[in-house]
């Protein structure tokens, strides 16, 4: 407690030298680029999918009450009044309390690995964009020219595109493989490209977050315009605004709706503390804080319009697809005139056949066509962005624009995001002095990514998205409540929450109110813990296994589940233990230093 000096006198303000934002509005977009990710487009869309559309954001809008904007509000506030990045934050408000900003520093770079991969993924689909036809569009014919490639036959040629050409993926995890040459030069610019953006740290990306934050809203918009004009747009928009209500008795969908509240504001990684460092002390941060949760949370909601628009476009022409194949098979074994049967007296005409010629519709094998069927064929992350939406594309008139559009969006907004993720590693690591001031800040970022690239090659591999599906799974969970909780525990009963509260007090003008301190004390640490014992109920209850995409299986092109074997399991429980190691041993070690020293002082 003694190391948290008092902070009335504004002595830590002495850092002139220390960088600043241009404007407000630069700040502003700077957290919402970072907040706003890809996770916005691709996960909100498919919770709403899988839980009952609109019901879903019952549980979304309490969770971000009392759960995203108190924390968020709480990072931006200490960041600001103590002009440090994650690890002057923690160190100032108590030695023991250090590892939590070491703890953000390395998930940020674990996430930053991985996240840039998604980019490259994004850029080398972007690249293939500017071809006519579309690659994924068709299958391609096989060595002897004699019908589509069997693997590409018995799938899709989206989902062929993706696994084979794009991933090359091997059947198994332990399936290593070669280096893919695209990936890595994909990758490479990737990395090129967020050293050139953050080169001076928020000096430049400052520059850079106008377009990248920005130019997101104008192309969802371009899709949102074009996306209620097609045909079936209505039943999508109808399907995501309906409420199932009976869903909300499922647990699963609490946890899920404060996981993705949790995680799409960007918690715990120390971007949000970094930049809320180079305001000026005397901003109104609770409204900072209100004002980009809120935003964030709008923006999913608002790109769910035209994922679900497009969403039901593709379910409506693959369901036309369906009727257009059995009306073919009756007419042609009835010998009915062409345009006897319609899509609009379909029904019709299957109930009188099959009523009165049974074993014909029977022999016929016609295929079962249910729209809401099609409604419901869901995807997440990749699967949606990779898969369903590049299939849907493909429909469109004018597919390859659109492509290029969709994916140079996908690519701003996560390139904003990683802006946050790397000002969370060079940030605390400026505060720190770890390398000496002599060295150029363009050094440092360049040591930074070139490090995270040379790391990152292991998901150019054949096995490369089975690993980056582990390093989300473990490292880009569990680490972010663990830490935030121990942000909360910090601020409140080690900096105290009175403390705390004068200093957003004479910041902003405005004593904290109750909602901020009941959310503070009590709410928000209790809903973490929640989540936390739920989370890893639920990972504990079965065997950690994985879908792999193997053209041998039998149930090919349904993906084999397999369990993780040992090593890899191993390893999951390191992504985990790793980041969140540093907590507890920076408090052992300063316990040791602190009784070690009192031993020396008495022996004196």
């Amino acid at each position: 407690m003694s190391n948290a000096q008092s902070l009335d006198i504004p002595e830590v303000l002495k850092e002139d030298d220390r960088p600043k934002w241009d404007n407000k509005f630069q700040y502003i977009l700077s957290c919402v680029g970072f907040a706003v990710g890809l996770g916005n487009v691709w996960r909100f869309p498919y919770l709403c999918q899988i839980y009952g559309g609109g019901a879903f954001l019952i549980p979304y809008v309490i969770a971000l009450i009392f759960e995203g904007i108190p924390l968020f509000h709480l990072e931006l506030a200490i960041g600001q009044r103590l002009r440090k990045g994650g690890i002057g934050v923690w160190n100032t408000i108590s030695p023991y309390f250090g590892g939590v900003g070491i703890s953000s520093l390395m998930v940020s770079f674990i996430v930053s690995l991985y996240y840039n991969t998604v980019l490259a993924w994004v850029m080398w689909y972007f690249i293939n964009s500017f071809q006519e036809p579309l690659p994924w569009s068709a299958c391609p014919l096989n060595g002897n020219r004699t019908g589509y490639i069997e693997e590409c036959h018995e799938s899709t040629a989206v989902n062929y595109f993706w696994y084979r050409k794009a991933l090359n993926i091997g059947s198994d995890i332990i399936d290593s493989g070669n280096l893919q040459w695209w990936l890595v030069l994909c990758l490479a610019l990737c990395w090129a490209i967020v050293y050139i953006c953050t080169i001076r740290g928020i000096e430049s990306t400052g520059k850079a977050i106008y377009v990248t934050a920005i130019f997101p809203y104008l192309v969802l918009t371009i899709f949102l315009v074009r996306g209620l004009t097609l045909p079936g747009a209505t039943e999508g928009l109808v399907y995501f605004f309906t409420p199932n209500m009976n869903i909300l008795k499922n647990p699963r969908v609490w946890l899920d709706a404060a996981t993705q509240i949790f995680f799409s504001l960007s918690l715990a990684f120390g971007g949000l503390i970094a930049f809320s460092s180079y305001n000026s002390p005397k901003n109104d941060c609770e409204k900072d804080a209100v004002t980009i949760a809120i935003v964030n949370s709008m923006t999913s909601l608002y790109a769910s319009i035209p994922i679900f628009s497009i969403l039901g476009f593709k379910a409506t022409t693959r369901y036309w697809d369906c009727l257009d194949r059995n009306i073919i098979g009756i007419i042609n074994e009835f010998d009915l005139p062409d345009q006897s049967i319609l899509r609009d007296n379909y029904t019709i005409w299957f109930g009188f056949l099959n009523t009165t010629h049974p074993k014909k519709i029977a022999s016929l094998k016609l295929r079962s066509c249910d729209l809401q069927e099609f409604l419901e064929q869901s995807a997440s992350g990749t699967g949606l962005a990779f898969i369903v939406f590049t299939e849907a594309i493909i429909l469109m008139p004018g597919s390859q624009g659109w492509a290029v559009l969709f994916f140079v969006m996908l690519f701003s907004l996560g390139l904003s995001s990683m802006f946050g993720n790397i000002e969370g590693v060079l940030t605390p690591l400026l505060d720190l002095h770890v390398v000496s001031k002599s060295v150029p800040k363009e050094v440092l970022s360049g040591i930074i990514c070139l490090v995270s690239f040379v790391t990152a090659l292991c998901f150019t591999l054949r096995s490369g998205s089975y690993w980056l599906e582990v390093f989300d799974s473990y490292a880009g969970s569990l680490p972010l409540l663990i830490i935030t909780f121990f942000e909360v525990t910090g601020v409140v009963y080690v900096y105290g929450i009175k403390r705390f509260s004068d200093d957003v007090k004479w910041m902003t003008g405005r004593q904290p109110n109750f909602y901020w301190q009941v959310s503070w004390r009590i709410i928000s640490p209790l809903l973490m813990l929640t989540v936390f014992i739920a989370f890893v109920t639920l990972q504990t209850q079965k065997q950690p296994s994985y879908g792999a995409w193997n053209p041998k299986y039998k149930d090919f092109p349904m993906k084999e589940e397999k369990d993780y074997p040992a090593w890899i399991l191993a390893i999951c429980v390191l992504l985990v233990v790793l980041p969140c190691i540093f907590i507890p041993m920076v408090a052992f070690y300063h316990l040791i230093k602190r009784v070690l020293g009192r031993r020396k002082k008495e022996g004196t």
